[in-house]
């Protein structure tokens, strides 16, 4: 039975990525903090990784070419925030940081959901999304 999950994911710059999502506040497993072959961003209460490698060595645990994320998106993190104001706190950091927001903090769903969109240095989208489960429309 499968017990964990890891993404791994491309990116140009370990250093710089590292910094990026420092500055966001993730935290990285401790295993691999002083290399530059790879990070793990530990998210979450479960402290799922994803796990970032250069893009030549990610090449070949594939045996393919990457993903041009200026062309298309090939995946979408969606990560939960604890209210509104962790939305805005997240999306503020990250573009200081550097990367880039393409969906502004608004109301979705109806109102029960508040939610904002980023993308890293690599072009990769991450979406934060905070729900109030209270405020959830009723089937």
């Amino acid at each position: 039975m499968t017990k964990e999950l890891w993404i791994n994911l491309p990116v140009k710059d370990i250093a710089a990525s590292r910094e990026f999502f420092g500055k966001l506040g993730f935290e990285f497993h401790p295993r691999h903090t002083n290399n530059d072959e790879m990070a793990a961003l530990m998210i979450g209460d479960k402290k799922f990784m994803v796990m970032l490698f250069p893009e030549a060595q990610f090449r070949k645990f594939t045996g393919q070419e990457i993903a041009d994320t200026t062309r298309g998106t090939e995946v979408l993190f969606s990560i939960d925030a604890a209210s509104r104001e962790e939305v805005d706190e997240l999306i503020r950091k990250a573009e200081e940081a550097g990367g880039q927001v393409f969906g502004r903090p608004q109301a979705q769903g109806g109102g029960w959901m508040y939610g904002a969109g980023f993308t890293d240095p690599d072009g990769h989208r991450w979406n934060v999304l905070y729900m109030d489960m209270e405020q959830m429309p009723k089937e």
